[in-house]
């Protein structure tokens, strides 16, 4: 009998051929122009064995820009390389969230014609750089919004839950984890606002439960989900108060019925030391809906998770990239192939490091 991580399950209304979800990995080849291509669909398609696929992180806005060559959703040129993307997968069996994205103080004004990225609070990333259309630069101090302008990214995130809609997304993810500008203003370490997105963990969690409330006016409730990274450093992150900070934001997301809520619990690296971390199980005590687990699981480790009611459902990244057919080799307990080189991970290099992995026989 297979194990409950690779049976089928009902996530509210979508049937999963398995509990494995893809989880989103930015690749960097959508080209300047932002645009999803053939070779992006190529890629996709190659893993839609995956129970669930969440796309690459995908900006919202303009503004929200922050990588070089990654896709966006918010020109129709864009929605039409989606649905390339989305019936794709569709056409191979699987199911595929798109991740929404706003990089926030992550970002760099050569992205934007000079003007500085947009953050909370002007509270400066400090980091080894980041890589801009115009070379590697240092981090820069970002502008802190305008209680004025929030309304505005809000409405971005509308226009981009719409236009998934329109390129047959499955649901959407509400990328609010790893430094980027949900998480930020989450954080008591870069929200110093004294308005009401500031200050407590209610006023700082105001900004998310505004997005998701909107975006669930777009989709249904059990088509949206959030990411959290409550024990992250990524993009110097990891505030004093997280434990109550995140503990909020879980409990207060429950009113949704979500999708599922996405949890980077794995402490297999990027994590802060800041105290004792936010476990599956703590999540368990105050979230009540799906959950899925991730960051840096193995097979032994998901499964364990998944058969102990830790999590509904796991999300596998790296493995991803070099193991196309990564569910199979699960099924078969066949070998993983070696981890991809970093240098593959983001590089837009087209087909190398992306789509030229070798998938072992399937079954028939």
């Amino acid at each position: 009998m297979a194990s409950k991580l690779l049976s089928p399950f009902s996530l509210h209304k979508l049937e999963l051929a398995n509990r494995i979800a893809m989880a989103p990995l930015t690749r960097g080849r959508s080209g300047a122009d932002r645009v999803p291509n053939d070779l992006m669909a190529t890629y996709y398609c190659q893993r839609a064995s995956a129970g669930l696929i969440i796309s690459e992180a995908t900006t919202i806005s303009a503004q929200a820009n922050g990588w070089v060559d990654s896709p966006g959703i918010y020109t129709q040129e864009m929605i039409a390389g989606w649905k390339k993307v989305v019936d794709a997968v569709h056409e191979a069996g699987g199911k595929i969230f798109v991740q929404l994205w706003h990089t926030g103080r992550a970002s760099h004004s050569d992205f934007h014609n000079g003007d500085l990225p947009v953050a909370p609070s002007a509270v400066a990333l400090q980091g080894d750089g980041i890589h801009t259309p115009l070379g590697k630069k240092k981090h820069q101090t970002p502008r802190a919004l305008k209680t004025s302008e929030l309304s505005a990214i809000v409405a971005d995130y509308v226009t981009a839950a719409t236009n998934a809609q329109s390129a047959g997304f499955d649901g959407v993810e509400i990328h609010s984890a790893n430094g980027y500008l949900l998480d930020s203003f989450l954080q008591s370490k870069t929200n110093l606002r004294q308005d009401q997105y500031g200050g407590d963990v209610a006023n700082r969690y105001r900004l998310l439960n505004e997005v998701v409330s909107a975006v669930t006016k777009v989709f249904p409730a059990d088509c949206v989900a959030v990411r959290l990274s409550p024990n992250g450093a990524f993009n110097d992150m990891g505030s004093p108060d997280y434990r109550a900070q995140f503990t909020h934001v879980m409990t207060e997301l429950n009113k949704f019925g979500l999708a599922y809520l996405h949890v980077m619990d794995g402490l297999a690296f990027g994590f802060h030391d800041l105290g004792a971390p936010l476990t599956l199980a703590d999540v368990k005590q105050v979230y009540h809906g799906p959950v899925m687990g991730n960051c840096g699981y193995t097979l032994a480790s998901a499964t364990a998770a998944v058969e102990s009611g830790a999590a509904e459902m796991i999300s596998f990244g790296r493995p991803f990239i070099s193991n196309p057919d990564l569910v199979h080799r699960f099924e078969t307990d066949a070998q993983l192939a070696p981890e991809a080189p970093m240098e593959d991970w983001y590089t837009p290099q087209g087909a190398r490091g992306y789509t030229d992995f070798t998938a072992l026989n399937s079954p028939d």
